[in-house]
Protein backbone atom coordinates (compact mmCIF):
# COMPACT_ATOMS: atom_id res chain seq x y z
CA UNK A 1 0.00 0.00 0.00
CA UNK A 2 1.47 3.05 -0.70
CA UNK A 3 1.40 6.31 1.11
CA UNK A 4 -1.23 9.04 1.29
CA UNK A 5 0.07 12.51 -0.31
CA UNK A 6 -0.49 15.17 2.53
CA UNK A 7 -3.82 17.13 1.73
CA UNK A 8 -2.85 20.81 1.56
CA UNK A 9 -5.07 24.05 3.41
CA UNK A 10 -7.51 22.96 6.21
CA UNK A 11 -8.03 18.92 7.41
CA UNK A 12 -11.46 17.79 6.25
CA UNK A 13 -12.48 17.16 9.80
CA UNK A 14 -12.77 21.24 9.90
CA UNK A 15 -15.37 22.78 8.36
CA UNK A 16 -12.97 24.94 6.27
CA UNK A 17 -11.87 21.55 5.47
CA UNK A 18 -15.49 20.10 4.51
CA UNK A 19 -15.95 23.27 2.32
CA UNK A 20 -13.78 22.14 -0.24
CA UNK A 21 -15.05 18.72 -0.77
CA UNK A 22 -18.69 20.72 -1.47
CA UNK A 23 -18.12 21.62 -5.26
CA UNK A 24 -16.66 17.72 -5.32
CA UNK A 25 -19.70 16.39 -4.03
CA UNK A 26 -21.63 18.70 -6.25
CA UNK A 27 -20.42 17.58 -9.40
CA UNK A 28 -21.30 14.18 -8.57
CA UNK A 29 -25.30 15.76 -8.06
CA UNK A 30 -24.65 16.79 -11.80
CA UNK A 31 -23.64 14.21 -13.31
CA UNK A 32 -25.74 11.74 -11.42
CA UNK A 33 -29.28 14.67 -11.52
CA UNK A 34 -28.45 14.99 -15.28
CA UNK A 35 -28.21 11.21 -16.05
CA UNK A 36 -31.27 9.77 -14.01
CA UNK A 37 -33.40 12.79 -14.54
CA UNK A 38 -33.43 11.99 -18.24
CA UNK A 39 -32.95 8.20 -17.91
CA UNK A 40 -36.40 8.08 -15.97
CA UNK A 41 -38.16 10.01 -18.17
CA UNK A 42 -37.12 7.51 -21.51
CA UNK A 43 -38.99 5.16 -20.67
CA UNK A 44 -42.86 6.80 -21.41
CA UNK A 45 -41.19 7.72 -24.88
CA UNK A 46 -40.15 4.61 -25.86
CA UNK A 47 -43.47 2.61 -24.26
CA UNK A 48 -42.81 -1.48 -23.25
CA UNK A 49 -43.24 -3.08 -26.31
CA UNK A 50 -40.32 -5.70 -26.68
CA UNK A 51 -38.30 -3.66 -29.49
CA UNK A 52 -39.07 -0.27 -27.42
CA UNK A 53 -37.39 -2.05 -24.11
CA UNK A 54 -34.09 -2.59 -26.28
CA UNK A 55 -34.18 0.91 -27.97
CA UNK A 56 -34.61 2.20 -24.28
CA UNK A 57 -31.59 -0.26 -23.34
CA UNK A 58 -29.50 1.87 -26.24
CA UNK A 59 -30.74 5.53 -25.16
CA UNK A 60 -29.97 4.39 -21.46
CA UNK A 61 -26.65 3.29 -22.34
CA UNK A 62 -25.56 6.09 -24.63
CA UNK A 63 -24.57 8.28 -21.57
CA UNK A 64 -22.18 5.74 -20.34
CA UNK A 65 -20.52 4.49 -23.68
CA UNK A 66 -19.25 8.02 -24.11
CA UNK A 67 -17.29 7.61 -20.33
CA UNK A 68 -16.01 4.01 -20.76
CA UNK A 69 -14.23 5.44 -23.95
CA UNK A 70 -12.78 8.57 -22.32
CA UNK A 71 -12.62 8.14 -18.33
CA UNK A 72 -9.24 6.30 -18.84
CA UNK A 73 -7.93 9.49 -20.83
CA UNK A 74 -9.02 12.35 -18.96
CA UNK A 75 -7.91 10.82 -16.02
CA UNK A 76 -4.23 10.42 -17.18
CA UNK A 77 -4.91 14.18 -18.05
CA UNK A 78 -5.47 14.76 -14.02
CA UNK A 79 -2.49 13.29 -13.28
CA UNK A 80 -0.49 15.23 -15.58
CA UNK A 81 -1.91 18.54 -15.39
CA UNK A 82 -3.91 18.21 -12.16
CA UNK A 83 -7.02 16.93 -11.42
CA UNK A 84 -8.87 20.96 -10.89
CA UNK A 85 -8.49 21.97 -14.58
CA UNK A 86 -10.24 18.62 -15.82
CA UNK A 87 -12.87 18.91 -13.07
CA UNK A 88 -13.70 22.54 -14.41
CA UNK A 89 -13.38 21.92 -18.18
CA UNK A 90 -15.64 18.95 -17.79
CA UNK A 91 -18.08 21.15 -15.81
CA UNK A 92 -18.41 23.43 -18.32
CA UNK A 93 -17.96 21.42 -21.24
CA UNK A 94 -21.34 19.65 -19.62
CA UNK A 95 -23.08 22.67 -19.54
CA UNK A 96 -22.81 23.52 -23.58
CA UNK A 97 -23.62 20.16 -24.43
CA UNK A 98 -26.97 20.50 -22.27
CA UNK A 99 -27.91 24.12 -23.84
CA UNK A 100 -26.80 22.88 -27.65
CA UNK A 101 -29.77 20.42 -27.04
CA UNK A 102 -32.24 23.39 -26.14
CA UNK A 103 -31.06 24.93 -29.84
CA UNK A 104 -31.18 21.68 -31.82
CA UNK A 105 -34.69 21.29 -30.72
CA UNK A 106 -36.25 18.50 -28.98
CA UNK A 107 -36.16 14.92 -31.02
CA UNK A 108 -34.95 11.44 -30.02
CA UNK A 109 -31.84 11.92 -32.27
CA UNK A 110 -31.08 14.91 -30.63
CA UNK A 111 -31.55 13.40 -26.86
CA UNK A 112 -29.45 11.05 -28.10
CA UNK A 113 -26.46 13.21 -29.05
CA UNK A 114 -26.86 15.54 -26.15
CA UNK A 115 -27.08 12.47 -24.20
CA UNK A 116 -22.96 11.65 -25.63
CA UNK A 117 -21.93 14.94 -25.21
CA UNK A 118 -22.67 14.80 -21.61
CA UNK A 119 -21.06 11.73 -21.26
CA UNK A 120 -18.10 12.86 -22.71
CA UNK A 121 -18.24 15.76 -20.36
CA UNK A 122 -18.68 13.66 -17.27
CA UNK A 123 -15.77 11.24 -18.48
CA UNK A 124 -13.67 14.13 -17.34
CA UNK A 125 -14.88 16.02 -13.84
CA UNK A 126 -16.20 12.47 -12.62
CA UNK A 127 -12.54 10.71 -12.05
CA UNK A 128 -11.23 14.08 -11.43
CA UNK A 129 -13.12 14.56 -8.77
CA UNK A 130 -12.89 11.31 -6.95
CA UNK A 131 -9.84 12.13 -7.42
CA UNK A 132 -9.54 15.45 -5.53
CA UNK A 133 -11.77 13.77 -3.09
CA UNK A 134 -8.78 11.20 -2.29
CA UNK A 135 -5.75 13.79 -2.62
CA UNK A 136 -7.55 16.57 -0.24
CA UNK A 137 -8.42 13.92 2.50
CA UNK A 138 -6.25 11.55 4.83
CA UNK A 139 -6.74 7.83 4.42
CA UNK A 140 -8.06 7.44 7.94
CA UNK A 141 -10.83 9.54 6.56
CA UNK A 142 -11.76 8.05 2.70
CA UNK A 143 -14.71 6.10 3.71
CA UNK A 144 -16.69 9.10 4.98
CA UNK A 145 -15.17 11.19 2.51
CA UNK A 146 -16.51 8.69 -0.38
CA UNK A 147 -19.56 8.38 2.01
CA UNK A 148 -19.98 11.62 1.30
CA UNK A 149 -19.53 11.50 -2.09
CA UNK A 150 -21.81 8.87 -2.86
CA UNK A 151 -24.69 10.36 -0.66
CA UNK A 152 -24.60 13.68 -2.97
CA UNK A 153 -24.70 11.52 -6.00
CA UNK A 154 -27.56 9.65 -4.58
CA UNK A 155 -29.41 12.96 -3.85
CA UNK A 156 -29.30 13.64 -7.26
CA UNK A 157 -30.54 9.97 -8.55
CA UNK A 158 -33.65 10.69 -5.61
CA UNK A 159 -34.22 14.36 -7.26
CA UNK A 160 -33.91 13.27 -10.88
CA UNK A 161 -36.44 11.52 -11.37
CA UNK A 162 -39.33 13.69 -9.87
CA UNK A 163 -38.03 16.91 -10.42
CA UNK A 164 -36.86 15.89 -14.14
CA UNK A 165 -40.56 14.00 -14.56
CA UNK A 166 -41.70 18.15 -13.08
CA UNK A 167 -39.83 19.79 -15.57
CA UNK A 168 -40.27 17.74 -18.77
CA UNK A 169 -43.91 18.19 -17.58
CA UNK A 170 -43.95 22.20 -17.03
CA UNK A 171 -41.64 22.85 -20.65
CA UNK A 172 -40.75 19.36 -21.60
CA UNK A 173 -37.09 18.59 -22.45
CA UNK A 174 -35.75 21.75 -23.50
CA UNK A 175 -36.59 22.93 -19.57
CA UNK A 176 -34.99 20.07 -18.05
CA UNK A 177 -31.42 20.56 -20.61
CA UNK A 178 -31.55 24.15 -19.65
CA UNK A 179 -31.69 23.27 -16.01
CA UNK A 180 -29.01 21.40 -16.35
CA UNK A 181 -26.87 23.75 -18.15
CA UNK A 182 -27.33 26.19 -15.50
CA UNK A 183 -26.41 23.46 -12.69
CA UNK A 184 -23.37 22.62 -14.28
CA UNK A 185 -22.40 26.18 -14.92
CA UNK A 186 -23.19 27.16 -11.56
CA UNK A 187 -20.91 24.10 -9.78
CA UNK A 188 -17.70 25.20 -11.99
CA UNK A 189 -18.02 28.85 -10.47
CA UNK A 190 -18.15 27.34 -6.94
CA UNK A 191 -15.41 25.32 -7.78
CA UNK A 192 -13.32 28.19 -9.17
CA UNK A 193 -13.75 29.86 -5.74
CA UNK A 194 -13.65 26.91 -3.19
CA UNK A 195 -11.29 24.15 -4.51
CA UNK A 196 -7.43 24.79 -4.25
CA UNK A 197 -5.23 23.76 -6.98
CA UNK A 198 -3.29 20.82 -6.49
CA UNK A 199 -0.44 19.86 -8.06
CA UNK A 200 0.31 17.00 -10.55
CA UNK A 201 2.93 14.96 -8.59
CA UNK A 202 6.03 13.41 -10.02
CA UNK A 203 6.06 10.34 -11.46
CA UNK A 204 8.08 7.59 -12.94
CA UNK A 205 7.82 6.29 -16.28
CA UNK A 206 5.60 3.51 -16.85
CA UNK A 207 5.28 1.17 -19.60
CA UNK A 208 2.05 -0.46 -21.28
CA UNK A 209 3.18 -3.66 -19.63
CA UNK A 210 3.56 -2.14 -15.80
CA UNK A 211 0.07 -0.53 -16.05
CA UNK A 212 -1.27 -3.68 -17.39
CA UNK A 213 -0.22 -5.31 -13.92
CA UNK A 214 -1.15 -2.83 -12.07
CA UNK A 215 -4.48 -2.49 -13.00
CA UNK A 216 -4.45 -7.01 -12.82
CA UNK A 217 -3.83 -6.90 -9.22
CA UNK A 218 -6.67 -7.68 -6.52
CA UNK A 219 -6.51 -4.39 -4.90
CA UNK A 220 -7.39 -3.07 -8.35
CA UNK A 221 -9.65 -5.88 -10.01
CA UNK A 222 -11.63 -6.64 -6.49
CA UNK A 223 -13.38 -3.03 -5.89
CA UNK A 224 -13.84 -2.53 -9.85
CA UNK A 225 -15.62 -5.74 -10.53
CA UNK A 226 -17.54 -5.25 -7.54
CA UNK A 227 -18.87 -0.90 -8.60
CA UNK A 228 -19.25 -2.35 -11.98
CA UNK A 229 -21.84 -5.30 -10.80
CA UNK A 230 -23.72 -2.78 -8.46
CA UNK A 231 -23.81 0.17 -10.84
CA UNK A 232 -25.45 -1.88 -13.25
CA UNK A 233 -28.18 -2.66 -10.52
CA UNK A 234 -28.52 1.41 -10.36
CA UNK A 235 -28.65 1.76 -13.79
CA UNK A 236 -30.97 -0.83 -14.13
CA UNK A 237 -33.47 -0.39 -11.02
CA UNK A 238 -33.85 3.79 -12.41
CA UNK A 239 -34.40 2.62 -16.14
CA UNK A 240 -36.54 -0.78 -15.71
CA UNK A 241 -38.59 -0.24 -12.43
CA UNK A 242 -40.58 2.27 -13.05
CA UNK A 243 -41.32 0.30 -16.24
CA UNK A 244 -42.44 -3.18 -14.37
CA UNK A 245 -44.31 -0.51 -12.27
CA UNK A 246 -46.13 0.59 -15.78
CA UNK A 247 -46.99 -2.61 -16.98
CA UNK A 248 -49.20 -3.44 -13.38
CA UNK A 249 -51.03 -0.23 -13.66
CA UNK A 250 -48.94 2.63 -11.78
CA UNK A 251 -48.88 5.87 -13.42
CA UNK A 252 -45.96 8.02 -13.49
CA UNK A 253 -46.19 9.69 -9.54
CA UNK A 254 -45.85 6.16 -8.37
CA UNK A 255 -43.31 4.64 -10.28
CA UNK A 256 -41.04 7.96 -9.93
CA UNK A 257 -41.30 7.80 -6.40
CA UNK A 258 -40.18 3.52 -6.42
CA UNK A 259 -37.04 5.45 -8.04
CA UNK A 260 -36.61 8.11 -5.46
CA UNK A 261 -36.99 5.06 -2.52
CA UNK A 262 -34.14 3.47 -4.26
CA UNK A 263 -31.69 6.20 -5.07
CA UNK A 264 -32.78 7.65 -0.97
CA UNK A 265 -32.28 4.33 0.68
CA UNK A 266 -28.36 4.61 -1.38
CA UNK A 267 -28.16 7.65 -0.63
CA UNK A 268 -28.62 7.56 3.34
CA UNK A 269 -26.63 4.48 3.65
CA UNK A 270 -23.67 5.22 2.28
CA UNK A 271 -22.34 7.62 4.85
CA UNK A 272 -23.06 5.69 7.52
CA UNK A 273 -20.76 2.49 5.33
CA UNK A 274 -18.00 4.71 5.02
CA UNK A 275 -17.74 5.94 8.54
CA UNK A 276 -18.14 2.25 9.71
CA UNK A 277 -15.41 1.10 7.26
CA UNK A 278 -12.70 4.33 8.97
CA UNK A 279 -13.51 2.55 12.04
CA UNK A 280 -13.07 -1.21 10.91
CA UNK A 281 -16.94 -1.98 11.93
CA UNK A 282 -17.34 -2.80 8.15
CA UNK A 283 -14.43 -5.16 6.48
CA UNK A 284 -14.49 -3.98 2.70
CA UNK A 285 -14.87 -7.41 1.23
CA UNK A 286 -17.79 -8.58 3.37
CA UNK A 287 -19.83 -5.47 2.88
CA UNK A 288 -19.00 -5.91 -0.97
CA UNK A 289 -20.42 -9.03 -0.67
CA UNK A 290 -23.17 -8.73 1.76
CA UNK A 291 -24.03 -5.52 -1.04
CA UNK A 292 -24.31 -7.16 -4.24
CA UNK A 293 -26.44 -10.26 -2.28
CA UNK A 294 -29.16 -7.73 -1.44
CA UNK A 295 -29.16 -5.93 -4.41
CA UNK A 296 -30.00 -9.59 -6.23
CA UNK A 297 -32.64 -10.14 -3.72
CA UNK A 298 -34.00 -7.21 -4.90
CA UNK A 299 -34.60 -7.96 -8.47
CA UNK A 300 -35.84 -11.28 -7.61
CA UNK A 301 -38.52 -9.02 -5.50
CA UNK A 302 -39.01 -6.54 -8.85
CA UNK A 303 -39.48 -9.96 -10.85
CA UNK A 304 -41.71 -12.17 -8.56
CA UNK A 305 -43.81 -9.73 -6.67
CA UNK A 306 -46.47 -7.36 -9.31
CA UNK A 307 -47.17 -3.63 -8.19
CA UNK A 308 -46.05 -1.65 -4.85
CA UNK A 309 -45.93 -4.24 -2.35
CA UNK A 310 -42.82 -5.90 -4.74
CA UNK A 311 -41.26 -2.52 -6.21
CA UNK A 312 -41.01 -1.20 -2.45
CA UNK A 313 -39.25 -3.57 -0.82
CA UNK A 314 -36.80 -4.20 -4.35
CA UNK A 315 -36.11 -0.56 -4.63
CA UNK A 316 -35.03 -0.41 -0.55
CA UNK A 317 -33.37 -3.41 -1.46
CA UNK A 318 -30.94 -2.42 -4.22
CA UNK A 319 -30.57 1.37 -3.19
CA UNK A 320 -29.13 -0.51 0.55
CA UNK A 321 -26.87 -2.75 -1.41
CA UNK A 322 -25.83 0.10 -3.69
CA UNK A 323 -24.52 2.13 -1.24
CA UNK A 324 -22.79 0.09 1.07
CA UNK A 325 -21.01 -1.11 -1.60
CA UNK A 326 -20.00 2.41 -3.13
CA UNK A 327 -17.90 3.96 -0.04
CA UNK A 328 -16.10 0.38 0.44
CA UNK A 329 -14.68 0.50 -3.01
CA UNK A 330 -13.72 4.17 -3.73
CA UNK A 331 -12.19 4.15 -0.64
CA UNK A 332 -10.53 0.53 -1.50
CA UNK A 333 -9.09 2.12 -4.30
CA UNK A 334 -8.06 5.03 -2.86
CA UNK A 335 -5.97 3.16 -0.28
CA UNK A 336 -4.01 0.86 -3.03
CA UNK A 337 -3.09 3.52 -5.74
CA UNK A 338 -0.17 5.41 -6.37
CA UNK A 339 -0.51 9.18 -5.41
CA UNK A 340 0.87 10.91 -8.65
CA UNK A 341 -1.50 8.03 -10.27
CA UNK A 342 -5.18 8.67 -8.62
CA UNK A 343 -6.57 9.90 -12.02
CA UNK A 344 -5.67 7.46 -13.96
CA UNK A 345 -6.81 4.62 -11.22
CA UNK A 346 -9.73 6.33 -11.05
CA UNK A 347 -10.71 6.93 -14.39
CA UNK A 348 -9.57 2.81 -15.17
CA UNK A 349 -12.11 1.81 -12.30
CA UNK A 350 -14.70 4.27 -13.69
CA UNK A 351 -14.63 2.38 -16.82
CA UNK A 352 -15.53 -0.99 -15.27
CA UNK A 353 -18.17 0.85 -13.41
CA UNK A 354 -19.97 2.71 -16.94
CA UNK A 355 -19.46 -0.88 -17.95
CA UNK A 356 -21.86 -2.12 -15.55
CA UNK A 357 -23.95 1.03 -16.22
CA UNK A 358 -24.47 0.14 -19.76
CA UNK A 359 -24.24 -3.13 -19.68
CA UNK A 360 -26.86 -3.62 -16.97
CA UNK A 361 -29.63 -1.83 -18.92
CA UNK A 362 -28.48 -3.56 -21.99
CA UNK A 363 -28.64 -7.29 -20.51
CA UNK A 364 -31.96 -6.57 -19.17
CA UNK A 365 -33.07 -4.90 -22.40
CA UNK A 366 -32.17 -7.95 -24.59
CA UNK A 367 -33.77 -10.63 -22.14
CA UNK A 368 -36.65 -8.65 -21.76
CA UNK A 369 -37.05 -8.44 -25.54
CA UNK A 370 -37.03 -11.90 -26.23
CA UNK A 371 -38.61 -13.22 -23.37
CA UNK A 372 -40.56 -11.12 -20.66
CA UNK A 373 -39.24 -8.43 -18.16
CA UNK A 374 -39.57 -10.52 -14.89
CA UNK A 375 -36.77 -12.60 -16.58
CA UNK A 376 -34.49 -9.40 -17.65
CA UNK A 377 -34.62 -9.07 -13.81
CA UNK A 378 -33.63 -12.15 -12.85
CA UNK A 379 -31.10 -12.68 -15.12
CA UNK A 380 -29.42 -9.62 -13.24
CA UNK A 381 -30.30 -11.04 -10.47
CA UNK A 382 -28.08 -14.24 -10.99
CA UNK A 383 -25.34 -12.56 -12.08
CA UNK A 384 -25.15 -10.58 -9.26
CA UNK A 385 -25.09 -12.90 -6.14
CA UNK A 386 -22.41 -14.68 -8.62
CA UNK A 387 -20.61 -11.29 -8.65
CA UNK A 388 -21.26 -11.54 -4.84
CA UNK A 389 -20.51 -15.20 -4.13
CA UNK A 390 -17.11 -14.78 -6.42
CA UNK A 391 -15.65 -11.64 -4.28
CA UNK A 392 -16.72 -14.03 -1.10
CA UNK A 393 -14.35 -16.70 -2.48
CA UNK A 394 -11.49 -14.44 -3.62
CA UNK A 395 -11.09 -13.25 0.50
CA UNK A 396 -11.27 -16.67 1.38
CA UNK A 397 -8.90 -17.86 -0.74
CA UNK A 398 -6.75 -15.19 0.18
CA UNK A 399 -7.33 -15.77 4.01
CA UNK A 400 -6.79 -19.21 3.32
Amino acid sequence: MTADPPPTGPPTTTPAGRARLLPLYAAGFVTAFGAHSIAASLGGITGSAPTSLLALGILLAIYDGAEVLLKPVFGSLADRIGPRPVLLGGLVAFALASGAFVLAGSSAGAIGLARLGQGAAAAAFSPAAAALVARLTPGTAHGRAFGGYGAWKGLGYTLGPLLGGVLIHIGGFPLLFTTLAGLAAAVAVWAVITVPSVAALPRARQTVLGLVRRLAEPGFLRPTFTLAATTAALSVGVGFLPVRGAAAGLGPLATGAVVSVLAAAAALIQPWAGRARDAGRLPERGGMAAGLFLAALGFVLAATVPGLPGLIPAAIAVGAGVGAVTPLTFAALAATAPPERLGQTMGAAEVGREIGDAGGPLLVGAVAAATSLPLGLGALAALLATAGAMVTGRATRARG
